[in-house]
């Protein structure tokens, strides 16, 4: 036994498992800290990716995460799957050489539980009576709600675009110092932009917004837990685990809900509280019941996919479940919410996050559910992705069509494109489209989506966009190229950002993004100088247009039109 597990033991055995801050490490259930090892004299630079490669491919460790506590720290974590995978880690990394740098590898100490450490911080001072950085007390459990999820509630709408139009701005001042700094090349052309647009390095527009200020989220994720009185409720967490708390608290009076959706999840609560099912516990990893999905339309159809924690129950006893859903929704009270899609989902990961590949098995209603937007009709599966405000995604596309103006000769290269939606909207405006998605089941609903529009010009294509990008950019006949870019909230792959400076044909595209603070990175990237490894002319701003897609929280979605340096500077 080492000295770390011995050190652990130790403390187990000094507390109870309730306020032990190792106690996690005790359960059945995997963690990344249970395994970890200590890897030190790394080279000044290097690519997590690289030391990746290293682990994976010439020394063949079965890890499960690289932590670096910081950038250009010199050392980092390397998570391990059992005890046999941390020792061969440890000797094989041990006094190895690598970019000329000679490795240190140990067992690491497991990280504390960040709840039970709060927690137990709180109880500290509190027996101190000192006070606690925490006003959460003295404010309403309603409040406290809309403060975690709409935290503009208070703010009149106008004041929440002007804040929103002042964030936007301060991004693409950020976005142009970073640009020059990557770019010295820049300097000539970005002065011109500064003093063309009040510093700014391109054009910003006023915000847009729809007219649909209230309700207008059609997807929502809610927590199944426990409220502060410790009664079983669906809702959201009202701070993160890390803060030292797992309450959850109610939804009805968000105003960013729709009623239909508050509807179903409330009868849906009255199920949960007369089943022998306890919720689950994320500090002990206990309990069945975990989240509820719920997405809808502006044709009133509404799916919820019901998140469970099998733990112990046997095939029987959740088929047993699954039926029981079914006839509350189709026979029971739960008619009353008319649920057009439902599905039971096994969530038995740490996260609990759907993209996990956890089991998702349908139950009842329409496999999919359907909602118009721009005069058109789209198909929406449980996964797939959808712009939470449909009204708020009209505003949105239509910007994107104007800034492009494309025509008959042009092909529009729709990167991330969901259920269709951006590519379907332009389909009318260009002469092809050509989108790419990594999720198979949006792919499938984009191509019925485009049969069941009349849409003939549009392609579809299943797979990670840094994969496919390149083939699929050789499969445009049009001499105009524009690529419109949608990607997660992380941004861009790579190698995909690569792909699109490097093809030749094309001079335009639009990046849209719901957090443009993380997009700076891929729009710096897609500045820099012309190189051995960022092959192209460099894409640089030209336009900017917030749209508010989320009111009454701090979010706000941005579109940035760029163009080829070189057409920019004749414009």
């Amino acid at each position: 036994m080492t000295s770390i597990e011995e050190s652990v033991n130790n403390e187990t055995s000094k507390e109870s498992v309730k306020n032990n801050l190792y106690s996690y490490l005790q359960r059945d259930d995997f963690t990344s800290e249970k395994y970890k090892i200590e890897v030190r004299g790394l080279p000044k630079f290097y690519g997590i990716g690289e030391f990746k490669k290293l682990l994976s491919d010439k020394l063949e460790l079965n890890f499960c995460k690289v932590k670096p506590p910081r950038r250009g720290s010199g050392w980092l974590y390397v998570c391990l799957r059992s005890e046999e995978d941390r020792n061969r880690a440890i000797s094989l990394l041990d006094g190895i050489s690598w970019k000329n740098s000679k490795l240190t590898a140990h067992a690491a100490a497991p990280a504390p539980d960040p709840f039970i450490k709060r927690k137990m911080e709180k109880e500290e001072a509190a027996n101190k009576k000192c006070k606690i950085d925490d006003n959460d007390e003295q404010i309403s459990l309603e409040d406290r709600v809309k403060n975690t999820t709409i935290p503009l509630w208070n703010m009149p709408y106008d004041n929440q675009l002007e804040f929103k139009q002042k964030e936007m701005k301060a991004i693409l001042i950020k976005l142009g110092q970073q640009m020059l700094k990557e770019n010295k090349n820049l300097n000539e052309w970005l002065t011109i932009q500064k003093n063309k647009y009040d510093g700014l390095p391109c054009e910003l527009q006023s915000i847009l917004s729809a007219d649909i200020k209230e309700g207008y989220r059609n997807k929502c994720e809610f927590t199944i837990g426990r409220n502060t009185d410790g009664n079983k409720i669906i809702g959201f967490r009202l701070s993160s685990y890390a803060a030292g708390s797992t309450a959850v608290g109610p939804i009805d009076d968000l105003i960013h809900i729709p009623k239909i959706m508050k509807s179903a999840v409330k009868l849906l609560e009255e199920f949960i509280h007369s089943s022998e099912l306890d919720v689950f516990n994320p500090v002990d990893h206990s309990g069945n019941w975990r989240q509820v999905t719920g997405r809808t339309t502006r044709l009133n159809h509404l799916m919820l996919i019901i998140g469970v924690h099998p733990q112990n129950l046997s095939s029987d006893d959740l088929n047993k479940l699954k039926d029981e859903l079914k006839n509350f929704f189709e026979n029971g009270k739960g008619k009353e919410a008319n649920v057009t899609s439902l599905y039971f989902q096994i969530l038995d990961r740490k996260t609990g996050r759907s993209e996990d590949n956890c089991t998702l098995e349908h139950l009842s209603g329409t496999h999919f559910i359907e909602d118009i937007l721009l005069g058109m009709t789209f198909r929406i599966s449980p996964q797939a992705f959808f712009q939470v405000n449909t009204s708020g995604a009209e505003v949105l596309y239509q910007a994107a069509i104007d800034l492009v103006q494309p025509t008959e000769d042009t092909a529009l290269l729709d990167v991330c494109c969901g259920t269709g939606t951006i590519g379907l909207a332009f389909s009318k405006h260009c002469g092809e489209v050509l989108g790419l998605e990594m999720i198979p089941e949006a792919i499938q609903d984009a191509r019925e989506n485009a049969v069941k529009n009349g849409v003939k010009n549009c392609e579809f294509f299943a797979g990670k966009a840094e994969d496919i990008l390149s083939p699929v950019i050789h499969r445009s006949t049009k001499p105009t190229l524009v690529a419109v870019v949608d990607p997660p909230r992380a941004g861009l792959h790579q190698r995909a950002l690569l792909a699109l400076r490097k093809a030749k044909n094309l001079n335009r595209l639009v990046y849209i993004s719901c957090d443009p603070k993380a997009a700076i990175k891929n729009l710096v990237d897609l500045a820099r100088a012309n190189s051995k490894h960022y092959s192209g002319e460099p894409l640089v701003p030209v336009k900017a247009v917030p749209v508010d897609m989320f009111p009454f929280t701090r979010h706000c979605e941005l579109i940035i039109y760029l163009e080829r340096l070189a057409k920019s500077d004749s414009n």
